[in-house]
């Protein structure tokens, strides 16, 4: 073999390596926090079948039923906790696993305010008739979430 084609392939072989280096250096591995995290998302989607706010489950709160502050947490909830994760658990994106954790927490502190809602007196003195199952899932899960997420995140070296 020439030494021109031993330095075209050496130089090929390099930009490969080059390349699986740079792929490797966006994602994530995620073990068995990947199977928690999708135990989790599966959790989270059973909540939103259960009741939230009186009569409402979930998915009827994140359609604006039950008030806005929950809706406001059915939205985050669903939005960072089932579709974000489910995006990063099938991309392995590192830059998506802290969206998820930064998002993960942004949802359950108003999980918090959510929760607190429906123990406090409403607007119209009426006390609130305390968070519904479905809820009190949700918050729990988005804290599984947020601490498996930001675990994720900072485990990118």
């Amino acid at each position: 073999m020439s030494e021109a084609g031993t330095d075209k392939e050496l130089t090929e072989l390099q930009a490969e390596i080059d390349e699986v280096g740079q792929r490797a250096a966006k994602t994530v591995e995620l073990g068995r926090r990947g199977f928690v995290i999708a135990v989790a998302v599966f959790v989270l989607l059973v909540g939103q079948v259960l009741p939230w706010v009186g009569d409402h489950v979930g998915w009827q709160v994140l359609l604006g039923e039950g008030g806005p502050i929950p809706q406001l947490f059915a939205a985050t909830s669903t939005g960072f906790g089932v579709l974000a994760s489910a995006l990063a658990l099938g991309t392995r994106r590192w830059w998506l696993s802290w969206v998820c954790a930064v998002g993960g927490w942004f949802s359950f502190v108003d999980g918090l305010l959510a929760v607190w809602s429906q123990q406090s007196s409403h607007a119209n003195n009426a006390v609130g008739g305390g968070p519904g199952v479905g809820m009190i899932v949700a918050l729990v899960t988005m804290i599984v979430l947020g601490v498996n997420w930001m675990r994720t995140a900072w485990s990118h070296s």
